[in-house]
C-alpha cells in the first residue's frame, strides 16, 4: 500500500521537484502552497508524513508544524525542508514538532531515506 505525502511549499518549482522524487518512489502526492492550506488538508485527509518548507506566506513552516502537533492535523511525522541552514533555524524546527530538517536542495536519496525511514517502509 502506497503512502501519502503532502507537500507544503510556496515555490511550485520546488513542490514539482518533490513529486516527481516521490511519486518515482511510489509515494501518493498531494500539494499546499502554505501553511494554512496545508492545515485544511490535515484536516479532511490523512497523511503518513508531511514534507514543509519554513518560509511561506500565510502561515509559515514552524507554525503549520506547531499547530498541526497541537491538534489541528495528525501526530505524522514531519519533514522540514529550507533553505535556512543555520543551527537557530533547526532548533526551530524541532521546538515545533518537526521529525528532520533537511537543507534545501534535498538531495533525492536522502529525502527518499528519511521519508522511508519515517514511514516504515522498505
Amino acid at each position: 500500500m502506497s503512502k501519502k505525502v503532502l507537500i507544503v511549499d510556496d515555490s511550485l518549482t520546488v513542490r514539482l521537484y518533490h513529486r516527481q522524487i516521490l511519486e518515482k518512489a511510489n509515494y501518493i502526492c498531494d500539494e499546499a502552497e502554505n501553511g494554512m492550506e496545508a492545515l485544511e488538508k490535515a484536516q479532511l485527509s490523512n497523511y503518513d508524513i508531511y514534507l514543509v518548507d519554513v518560509n511561506m506566506p500565510v502561515l509559515d513552516g514552524y507554525s503549520f508544524v506547531k499547530r498541526l502537533r497541537e491538534g489541528e492535523g495528525s501526530i505524522a511525522p514531519v519533514i522540514m525542508v529550507s533553505t535556512e541552514s543555520e543551527e537557530m533555524d533547526m532548533d526551530l524546527a524541532y521546538e515545533s514538532g518537526a521529525s528532520v530538517y533537511l537543507v534545501k536542495p534535498a538531495r533525492p536519496d536522502d529525502l527518499i531515506l528519511n521519508i522511508n525511514m519515517l514511514t516504515f517502509k522498505k
